[in-house]
């Protein structure tokens, strides 16, 4: 874990990546966020179906589901015990360049791209987000996100 405990430990830590341990996205979890969500395409929920007729040969988790994973594998990787508070800002871009297949070992990197002061206290960081299938080439999601720390 990474512990940034002021706004200059922030700023050093532009360009500097971290990256969480890997967490196994199965079918249970695929169905129950169909369920919260009220998404049962079949490509994610029915697995006779996705056997026969997904290019994937199995089911594959919702794109959001794998984006959903980001604040947790964050907390895992980043301490801030000095901010008062952390908002989700948002993202700049987010692009799901690869699917996450039933079954598969995932985990979140996190490059601190820029660091920028928006008023005094207030900081919004953008984090370069990767998510990683373990063992694959290429990233499954590529995105900006934005978070907003205040000290």
């Amino acid at each position: 874990m990474v512990t940034l405990d002021s706004p200059e430990a922030i700023r050093a830590f532009v360009g500097q990546s971290t990256t969480s341990t890997s967490l196994l996205i199965d079918q249970k979890m695929i169905d129950v966020f169909a369920e919260l969500t009220h998404d049962h395409q079949w490509l994610h929920v029915d697995v006779a179906r996705a056997e026969k007729e997904s290019p994937y040969g199995t089911t594959i988790a919702h794109g959001l589901l794998t984006l959903s994973l980001l604040p947790a594998w964050y907390g895992q990787c980043l301490n801030f015990p000095n901010r008062r508070h952390g908002v989700n800002y948002g993202f700049d871009k987010i692009r799901f360049t690869g699917p996450v297949k039933s079954g598969s070992m995932v985990s979140g990197k996190f490059t601190l791209a820029k660091a920028e002061d928006v008023r005094p206290g207030d900081m919004r960081c953008t984090w370069d987000v990767e998510v990683r299938i373990d063992g694959a080439e290429r990233p499954a999601v590529v995105a900006q996100w934005l978070i907003q720390v205040t000290h």
